[in-house]
């Protein structure tokens, strides 16, 4: 059995639930619990978990008796374990309330085929279930993933580097740093190249992250620890002063939410110089004020449309961005990649200087959105629809490259339209010029000439019957 198969499998156990009113977020979190203490057996590591509360004694109980000691277990690892176990466990409550259903989702999970599932690796499992949690639109939960390809393009481009800190200050289910972690280890040999030490600091360090969201902080937790990366995953607010703790990092590559914080209130930092309800905004401030200014920290980010264009905190975010760092790519995604259809999104990449001022000269844009199909089920992003911007972005020299998807803008230019950078988008088929459209006059004589030469036939016609008739 394959992944696909045990993840359709699991997935189909959530129409167990529906009579309990479970939604499908709340399934992923209760499989979750579940899913920890199956593949702790299964990989021979229980010892964080309290003896009594393992694998074997979950499913040597039935009826009341099950759902009793569920509850109790959930608890218990909340409170007694030690580690990750009891950070995954934290606060957790069930949502299942017929015993029968509980005992069918434990027994299904007993009953599939983890030794085909290891194979192929149990976070490649998880990470197909959360995959599939995100592409479903009833879940909601497409806002704390983004598409395995994209993530996968960005962090190869970024390429993060062994002994580097990298972190995602918005990291959802832990994507970002999964796929960071996994370029470094294709780099070393999974660490087989690196010192004990530098194999440790990869392991233990390297990738962070923080997430508002408790529950999707437990998937990230989950997911961490199935790809066998230690290092912290805070629970938190990083527009609060909570995320001023997170700073000095090689590599940032994020995702982070859009939208306005709750009433327009403005974030609760106090270290950011321009205030603003606009999160992305503060967002794109807190990532570029937390990468080290050494010429060579780096990130890529993706941001709304807005970001682009917004006035006054938006226009002097944009500026001090552009001094600070060197602004020097950005790519204008296809629209439908996300769960909200309508959202228009970009990707920022940019590498923090040395110094404070004048570290952008030129920007680069990459139209991936006009004349481009449209992307959903039936048309999935893939790594191909992103070949010509890597090889763009790539390039030994830039202006050499011959695509019309790819343009530069100097600073100076750039600063002309106010420091705008809704730019670099090309012309859309789907649209007509008016220069395009025919001149309604020069119609109209057209028109009435084609008349005239129809009535001239109609006579013609008209008097060549009438000459047959009388002949």
């Amino acid at each position: 059995m394959t992944n696909q198969e045990i993840i359709q499998k699991l997935w189909h156990l959530c129409d167990v639930l529906r009579d309990d009113g479970i939604t499908y977020h709340q399934y992923v979190t209760e499989l979750t619990y579940i899913l920890f203490l199956k593949m702790a057996k299964e990989t021979g590591t229980e010892g964080e978990i309290p003896e009594g509360y393992r694998w074997d004694d979950l499913t040597q109980k039935s009826g009341i008796a099950l759902k009793q000691f569920y509850r109790e277990l959930l608890e218990t690892l909340g409170t007694e374990a030690r580690g990750r176990v009891r950070a995954i466990y934290a606060g957790a409550v069930t949502n299942i309330d017929e015993p029968k259903n509980l005992e069918k989702i434990i027994k299904t999970i007993d009953e599939l085929d983890w030794f085909s599932a290891k194979e192929e690796g149990l976070g490649a499992l998880y990470e197909g279930l959360l995959e599939k949690n995100a592409s479903e639109k009833k879940s909601g939960a497409g806002q704390y993933f983004t598409p395995r390809v994209l993530i996968d393009v960005m962090t190869e481009l970024i390429a993060p580097q062994a002994g580097e800190r990298c972190n995602d200050p918005a990291c959802g289910t832990f994507g970002f740093m999964i796929a960071a972690d996994r370029f470094v280890r294709q780099q070393t040999q999974d660490y087989a190249t690196l010192t004990q030490d530098q194999a440790d600091f990869e392991i233990c360090r390297a990738f962070t992250g923080c997430e508002l969201v408790a529950d999707t902080h437990r998937l990230a937790l989950m997911n961490a620890m199935l790809h066998d990366i230690q290092g912290d995953i805070l629970l938190g607010d990083t527009l609060s002063n909570f995320g001023k703790q997170m700073k000095d990092y090689d590599v940032v590559l994020t995702n982070p939410p859009f939208g306005t914080k709750r009433g327009g209130e403005r974030a609760t930092r106090d270290d950011l110089t321009y205030e603003t309800s606009n999160k992305q905004l503060n967002f794109l401030q807190h990532i570029y004020r937390s990468l080290k200014a050494n010429g060579k920290a780096r990130a890529a980010v993706v941001l709304p449309d807005n970001v682009l264009f917004a006035d006054g905190d938006g226009q002097a975010i944009r500026r001090d961005l552009m001094e600070k760092c060197d602004l020097h790519t950005i790519l204008r995604l296809p629209t439908g990649i996300f769960y909200a259809q309508g959202v228009k999104t970009n990707v920022l990449f940019f590498t923090r200087g040395a110094g404070d001022q004048g570290n952008t000269h030129e920007v680069w844009f990459y139209d991936l959105r006009t004349n481009m199909p449209s992307f959903g089920k039936t048309h999935p992003l893939s790594k191909d629809d992103f070949a010509g911007f890597i090889a763009a972005y790539e390039a030994a020299d830039r202006h050499s490259v011959e695509d019309e998807r790819w343009h530069c803008y100097t600073r100076e230019e750039i600063a002309a339209k106010d420091d705008s950078l809704d730019l670099g988008l090309i012309k859309d088929d789907s649209i007509l010029d008016y220069e395009d459209l025919p001149d309604p006059v020069e119609s109209a004589l057209a028109a009435s000439k084609s008349l005239r030469t129809a009535a001239d036939l109609l006579d013609e016609v008209a008097a060549e019957l009438q000459t047959g008739r009388e002949d």
